[in-house]
């Protein structure tokens, strides 16, 4: 359940819906973008990741695990992007963002569930392939945010993440595999059909959105999904990918993104099209194909 008791009690006195977001995390984007979708007013609470504003006790009082995002509903604390957004979509039904029968509602769930599974493997990739420019931590850093926050589930991930250069070349392979064989599961749901369930966009599509847009920044082959990319061009198109995603990202975001993975692909080689299910696609490709 999504519904979490807080700890601190003056979120139940907040009148309205308040989002505390991160402005590149993928799981704040499908919030933003269910709201927009769905024409919700709501509260901006902006936390810096980067600035390790998800590790202060203030904010630990409000998400228990440090992560972004956490919701307030008239006073109802709310956290898990997937099961956010499907209370949204049942507590205000206006704008529904749900198919209407009962097996694409069971479609529906499953591919939240994909979706909420992947977030382990877009962290690794993202860390990795895009996020590697952040500031390093100095060691009297790293220990003040591994002793301030209390996930340490988190806290392993970003000391593996500032000591090592390069994540485990194993890991890397198992992410790059894990998101291969997502794409070509949502890559053939979409061969006879607009969206992933039903007649329009529900929130298996917004799940599913932010997830492609990061690996598209971070030069993921997207062409080898016809479908899927099909998908994606078209989910571009919605306003809400721009004002919920897009606008969210700082001025030159993507193009610094962009710089860097083609200048590290060129100054080492290491580029998310070198691992896994890709490498072996790619070395299989006459070389007046590869990309």
């Amino acid at each position: 359940m999504p519904i979490i008791e807080p700890m601190d009690k003056s979120l139940k006195n907040l009148s309205g819906l308040h989002l505390w977001h991160g402005e590149l995390s993928s799981c704040s984007q499908r919030v933003r973008i269910t709201l927009t979708e769905k024409k919700l007013d709501w509260h901006s609470h902006l936390i810096s990741i980067p600035k390790n504003e998800h590790a202060t006790p203030e904010y630990q009082a409000i998400h228990p695990h440090g992560l972004v995002p956490a919701l307030v509903d008239n006073g109802t604390l709310l956290i898990e992007s997937c099961d956010i957004i499907d209370y949204l979509d049942e507590k205000y039904p206006e704008q529904s963002l749900r198919p209407g029968n009962s097996s694409d509602q069971i479609a529906m769930n499953d591919w939240l569930i994909a979706a909420d599974k992947a977030q382990t493997d877009l962290k690794l990739l993202s860390h990795e392939f895009l996020f590697r420019p952040r500031k390093k931590m100095s060691s009297d850093e790293l220990d003040t945010f591994s002793k301030s926050h209390n996930n340490q589930t988190l806290v392993a991930f970003i000391k593996e993440w500032q000591i090592r250069d390069v994540f485990p070349k194993k890991k890397l392979d198992q992410s790059v595999d894990r998101t291969h064989a997502d794409f070509t599961k949502l890559d053939n749901i979409l061969r006879n059909q607009k969206w992933l369930v039903g007649e329009k966009m529900s929130l298996a599509d917004i799940a599913w959105m932010p997830n492609i847009h990061r690996m598209s920044l971070m030069d993921w082959p997207l062409d080898r999904y016809p479908n899927l990319s099909r998908w994606f061009d078209q989910v571009q198109l919605r306003s809400s990918y721009q004002t919920a995603l897009v606008n969210w990202e700082s001025e030159g975001q993507a193009h610094r993104f962009q710089t860097y993975v083609k200048q590290r692909k060129i100054e080492t080689g290491i580029h998310v099209t070198e691992f896994g299910t890709l490498a072996k696609t790619t070395a299989s490709l006459p070389n007046s194909c590869r990309c």
